[in-house]
């Protein structure tokens, strides 16, 4: 499995995060380790579906993902 974080514009506060992670806990293959204000990190076998699988969930829950 690979290790990725991703960087999140927006979040500000623990309901930023615990909604972050409701749209995390719904994409497939891949595996949530952390969801603080700021990151995402998630572990996957498919580092590119999933990465783009990730952003997409991010954007959809409100916010904006980065580097």
């Amino acid at each position: 499995m690979h290790e990725q974080e991703i960087r999140v514009e927006g979040m500000t506060c623990q309901h930023c995060v615990m909604s972050v992670q409701k749209a995390l806990n719904e994409v497939p293959g891949i595996s949530v380790k952390v969801v603080r204000i700021g990151a995402v990190v998630f572990s996957t076998d498919d580092v590119e579906r999933a990465e783009k699988r990730v952003r997409q969930a991010i954007t959809a829950a409100g916010y904006k993902p980065v580097a």
